[in-house]
């Protein structure tokens, strides 16, 4: 398997996610704006994300996966097949009763996430209704998470990174066609979140027949595989989920804040996780199963080597995009968001918290590559310590930012917090002498360095020449945008071609 290939394919799949969720946001922030209502869906939403990375992509996944691919490449069909029925057996009993725990408990969750929005009755009621229906996505989409682990030591990638598509699918619409129908209009979002949790699940279990997969759940919690998990799983928690839940405290936050403060911060945040999800988590995607392979192999020097490509090709391809988040931070939002009830201040404010996330966004994909280098080992000890620490760095900066830089403060600190907690990690590598860089980093990192300067400079003056961001209409400003992105991009990679770096050098293959 060609590893550069994979990449690519995973990481187009989850473009089309990330363009779609910006149409969504899009219509989500000309229909309802950055208010009242949309705070309230936004924390609303915020919590069944939180434990959707508990459940699934975060500890529940890093302690599957590597145990799975055990299963799989050393005990055979049958063997690998058990542990999948009785995996999915105690997850979803687990994941009812958190699901209704939740739907129950809503009041008093949003009175400790958001205990701000007490001062306001109806947006308090508001926020708990939301909640309410929101909360069976973590069931669905956890189920649908487990199923892309599957699908994905598998090596079927494309399958799992397409499948967030019908999320947006679901939202856009929601939005467009039911919204007249719900009182209050905002509500529609809420259902649409549903919709699309039930969606995701069904879209994959065909995939999973197709490779004699499609679990039969059994309730056995003593099961060895499980129990594994199990262990595994508890102490992860922390450490996968630092960073989801370093947003729901900057909530607690945003919540003390004026209207509009954590809407400017979710638009934010989704630009941040546009770079976020199609380098660091589609190269995490596809190093933990092979990560997993070499260490059930023994085969040290591979899974040093295979860590270093990793991070070469995340430092070649990240760096470049938190330079262009942070200089086309204003055109990015005008032309996504800045229509009907999105106005010139709610630009402002969100340009702002975009270019405090950009200085950390480095960091938040270097965890995403050397976070697996340890839970493909089974060690979820050092993550966890290191994650917590970098949690409470978060939390303390947190109470230095908040109160000169309010909401650009708390997404500062988030992006300090992860590259404290990324360069922990490493640190953490090369002391355990499990990872040791490949020669030529220096002059790698200079080539990459300089390039991006270039590139910053052209997407100024290109972004400059074209004027008037919040002038024409969508498909006006998107053409503008674009030529700005591709100069930028040509410019980048030419440096890089005229330095030397080829995309050949990139190529590695895995069995």
């Amino acid at each position: 398997m060609n590893l550069l290939k994979a990449l690519a394919a995973v990481s187009s799949m989850t473009l089309v996610s990330r363009v779609l969720g910006f149409i969504r946001d899009a219509i989500v922030a000309r229909v309802f704006g950055a208010g009242f209502a949309t705070d309230a869906f936004f924390t609303a939403f915020k919590l069944p994300n939180l434990l959707r990375r508990i459940f699934a992509e975060g500890a529940f996944s890093q302690a599957f996966v590597p145990i799975l691919a055990e299963y799989k490449n050393q005990r055979g069909e049958q063997e690998t097949r058990t542990l999948l029925a009785n995996v999915t057996g105690v997850l979803a009993i687990a994941l009812t009763l958190v699901t209704l725990l939740g739907i129950i408990a809503a009041p008093w969750i949003i009175y400790v996430t958001a205990p701000g929005f007490a001062a306001s009755p109806a947006k308090f009621d508001l926020t708990v209704q939301l909640l309410r229906i929101t909360f069976p996505y973590i069931l669905f989409i956890s189920l649908a998470s487990l199923a892309g682990s599957v699908l994905n030591t598998y090596s079927q990638f494309s399958i799992p990174a397409f499948t967030p598509t019908l999320l947006n699918i679901s939202f856009i619409a929601c939005s467009l066609l039911l919204a007249p129908y719900f009182q209050p209009p905002v509500l529609v979002l809420a259902w649409a979140v549903f919709i699309g949790g039930i969606l995701q699940l069904g879209f994959q279990l065909p995939y999973l027949a197709r490779i004699g997969m499609l679990p039969r759940p059994q309730f056995n919690w003593r099961d060895s595989g499980v129990r594994r998990i199990l262990s595994k799983m508890g102490p992860a928690i922390f450490g996968v989920s630092a960073s989801q839940i370093s947003l729901v405290i900057n909530t607690i936050f945003a919540s003390f804040l004026i209207s509009g403060s954590v809407s400017w911060m979710y638009y934010a945040d989704r630009l941040m996780e546009f770079p976020t999800g199609i380098l660091g988590v589609a190269l995490g995607t596809i190093l933990l199963p092979s990560l997993a392979k070499h260490h059930a192999d023994k085969s040290s020097n591979e899974y040093s080597r295979l860590l270093d490509w990793g991070l070469r090709l995340s430092v070649l391809l990240s760096l470049p995009a938190a330079a262009a988040l942070a200089v086309l931070s204003g055109p990015l939002i005008a032309t996504l968001f800045q229509y009907g009830k999105f106005g010139s201040h709610d630009l402002l404010m969100t340009q702002q918290a975009l270019i405090a996330y950009s200085i950390g966004l480095m960091g938040l994909i270097q965890v995403k590559i050397l976070a697996p280098g340890f839970y493909a080992r089974q060690d979820v000890k050092t993550p966890v310590r290191i994650g917590i620490f970098s949690l409470l760095c978060t939390q303390a900066m947190n109470l230095m930012f908040v109160y000169h830089l309010r909401h650009a403060g708390l997404a500062l600190a988030i992006g300090l917090g992860s590259c404290i907690n990324a360069s922990l990690l490493y640190m953490a590598l090369r002391r355990q002498e499990i990872f040791t860089p490949q020669p030529g980093w220096r002059a790698f990192l200079t080539k990459v360095v300089v390039a991006t300067v270039l590139m910053s400079a052209a997407l100024w003056l290109g972004a400059s020449w074209l004027g008037q961001w919040d002038q024409g209409g969508m498909l006006a400003r998107s053409g503008r945008l674009l030529s700005v992105i591709v100069a930028g991009v040509v410019v980048y990679f030419g440096t890089l071609l005229l330095a030397g770096i080829r995309p050949r050098d990139f190529i590695r293959r895995e069995k």
